[in-house]
């Protein structure tokens, strides 16, 4: 066999299993293509797109922590130093259909209290659509009316209650007059026990809110009533806010329809010896904000009752940097029926995002 016959030949045998190997080769598949977070800006900012659907997400919360002398509420509190603190987790949903925005909103509270007591609390849990809103949130008495004044001990003096379950209407004609009409569970929130010895046990009907506002301007008025099933009384709440420029006001009445009774829309947040001082026949808040500069705030909020409760609160709101909150609050409360006072303080540390 000569030299040339030889290379034919091996390069024959070589070709043969090449072709033999390249019939067993694997291909690789083709990479899935990269879905990129998609910002979602129709709901505001934060929201961003669940990687393949078409539902929006926001995710935010909070950090907390604070030292706190005494008590506001409660004239009888004798521990001098509480220190409180609180995570909590804000997530939001929001989609698009033929009705409007279809949302959820779910805040979940962690808190660790002084005496290393621990709680967890599902804090709102709801859904909206179409201007409806059905699941846990607070009273359409206080949400409605936007609370009290920009303080922290803002409830000392009792201005309606919280968290409930709740269907709700919120409707806006978009030219500044706002309704809402409210059915809320008597089962939840501070009416559940029957705060004048009323048997809640096997009741059946809801509570209701009714309110009505409109904004001209600077200027906002709102009234709201709302009506208890099981102590079969009610309050009404009406407001009025002016925005200066320079500063911000506002002026709060409330108008018990049995002064002799608490209701759950006319209750007390009293402690110890003012755990069953309500407001009385009425009770009416005030207060003013006044922006120092664009990191400092200054607020100050009064409120009295027909009972003789009177309460003053005043802070300082610091920011720092952006989403980091120092506040400082004073303050006092004076129960003159039963010939009580309480003076009380809070530092705050809060970094939300």
């Amino acid at each position: 066999m000569n030299i040339k016959s030889l290379l034919l030949g091996s390069a024959a045998a070589l070709a043969a299993v090449s072709g033999a190997h390249a019939a067993d080769a694997v291909v690789a598949a083709e990479p899935e293509p990269l879905e990129y977070v998609r910002i979602c800006d129709a709901y505001g900012a934060g929201y961003f797109f669940i990687p393949g659907t078409e539902t929006c997400l926001k995710i935010g919360g909070k950090v907390r922590t604070e030292g706190q002398w005494y008590d506001a509420y409660n004239p009888q509190h004798t521990t001098g130093t509480l220190w409180h603190t609180r995570a909590e987790l804000n997530v939001n949903t929001a989609t698009d259909t033929e009705y409007g925005p279809l949302k959820t909103e779910t805040i979940i509270r962690w808190d660790w209290n002084d005496g290393n007591s621990t709680s967890t609390n599902l804090l709102w849990a709801y859904i909206s659509l179409g201007g409806f809103t059905v699941g846990k949130t607070d009273s359409q008495f206080n949400q409605f009316t936007g609370y009290a004044g920009d303080v922290i001990n803002d409830d000392v003096v009792y201005d309606g209650p919280y968290e409930l379950n709740q269907i709700t209407y919120n409707y806006d004609a978009g030219n500044g007059f706002t309704a809402v009409v409210s059915l809320e569970d008597s089962n939840s929130g501070p009416g559940a026990t029957g705060v004048n010895g009323e048997d809640s046990h096997n009741h059946y009907a809801p509570d209701a809110v009714v309110g009505v506002g409109y904004k001209a301007g600077n200027f906002g008025f709102k009234v709201v009533g709302g009506y208890d099933s099981i102590v079969e009384e009610g309050a009404i709440k009406a407001r009025v806010d002016a925005d200066f420029g320079a500063f911000s006001a506002f002026l709060m009445g409330g108008w018990n329809t049995d002064g002799d009774k608490l209701n759950k829309y006319a209750g007390s947040n009293g402690g110890g010896d003012a755990a069953d001082i309500g407001w009385g026949d009425w009770a009416v808040w005030g207060g003013v904000g006044v922006p120092i500069n664009e990191k400092l705030k200054w607020n100050l909020q009064l409120a009295y009752t027909d009972s003789k409760i009177f309460a003053a609160t005043t802070n300082v709101k610091w920011n720092p940097v952006k989403n980091l909150l120092i506040e400082p609050e004073v303050s006092y409360t004076n129960w003159d029926s039963i010939n009580e006072d309480q003076w009380a303080g809070i530092l705050r540390f809060e970094r939300s995002f």
